[in-house]
Parts: C-alpha cells; structure tokens; sequence
C-alpha cells in the first residue's frame, strides 16, 4: 500500500478517533505556518513542510474555493488588530472528503504594533453540518461566555509555556487546548441550534 493511502486511512482514523484535529502557528513576519500532522493532512500539505513551515497560502489552498476569500479577510482583521478569532469553514482534505473546521486561534503584535505572531486549535465539526451543505462560513463569533473567556487564557498560556524547555507542562497546555476546543465547538453547536429555535 503506498504512502499517500496510508495517510489517507491515518487522517480519517485520527479524526474519527476525536473531533479535535490539532494545533497550527503562523510566524507572521516570516510567513511561516506550521501545524500537527493531521492539520496538514486536513489541508493536503506535507506533513514534512508543515513541521519546518510553508506559507499560510499552502494552508489557504485546502480550503473550499468559497470559503478561502471570507476566512482570510478574517484572519488578515484579527492579525492586524491582534486579537481572537473563531471561525467555521471547508476543507477538501488529502483523503478526498470535505469537512468542516471550527478554527479557534489568537494573534500577537511586536512591541511596534504589527502582527506577529498567531497560534489556534481546529476541531472536526463535519458532522454538524452533514445536512447544510449551503451554509455561509467564517462568521466571528463574540462571547462572553467563560469557555470563550478560558479559550483567551489557555492560549496565552500556551504561548508562555513554549518558551520554557520542554515538559510534561508542554503536554499538559496541549490537552487542555484541545479539550477547550472540543467543548467550545460543543457550544457553538447548542447556540446554532438555539438560534435555528
């Protein structure tokens, strides 16, 4: 069986297992994305690229042709104002499938005020919208709702705990962020819900 199959069959696996796909950074000055391997995979990038940095472009590409324009006018705003963003959008991954993406991440500005730096979670919520296929995507979503709230804190402390040589602290940032973002697109779901009400 050749490679590209194999990481097919890994990345439905891996999704599948959890609804939780990974973590991705963008080095803003350097235009340099990197991500988990089954972010990349979700993508179609190389999983090799993606562990040493390629263009955020690389990443912008997997998305659905309708979804890329609205989603990156977003990510440019919340760069530029060095802030939050959650964003919802298509992805045609390296296994043929398209799937939805709650993406949750924060930006940080250099001591002069320009962007810098931007870290965040995805989470899988295809199954969500297995029935609206036609939904617009890539709406800001404010809230003040205390898991928006801990999202800020656990990113910041992310942030923090990857300046400090490796740890058991690095692991243990990496499954509260993700379990932050589980629960976060569980919320998201419930107020979508509400709201269709």
């Amino acid at each position: 069986m050749g490679g590209a199959k194999v990481s097919q069959i890994g990345l439905q696996d891996a999704i599948d297992a959890t609804d939780v796909i990974g973590r991705c950074d963008w080095d803003i000055p350097n235009d340099r994305a990197f991500s988990d391997p089954t972010v990349a995979l979700l993508f179609g990038v190389d999983p090799a690229l993606a562990k040493v940095g390629t263009p955020l472009a690389r990443f912008m590409s997997g998305m659905h042709s309708e979804d890329r324009d609205p989603t990156h006018r977003l990510i440019e705003r919340c760069a530029k104002a060095g802030r939050s963003y959650l964003a919802e959008y298509r992805v045609c991954s390296a296994d043929g499938n398209l799937r939805w993406v709650l993406a949750r991440g924060r930006f940080a500005l250099s001591q002069t005020g320009a962007p810098l730096r931007g870290s965040g979670i995805l989470i899988d919520v295809t199954q969500k919208w297995f029935d609206q296929a036609d939904h617009a995507s890539a709406a800001v979503l404010h809230s003040d709702h205390p898991l928006e709230r801990a999202a800020e804190h656990c990113l910041a402390a992310h942030k923090a705990i990857n300046e400090l040589p490796r740890s058991v602290l690095h692991l243990l940032s990496d499954a509260l962020l993700l379990e932050v973002g589980s629960q976060l697109a569980k919320l998201e779901g419930d107020q979508r819900r509400a709201r269709m009400n």
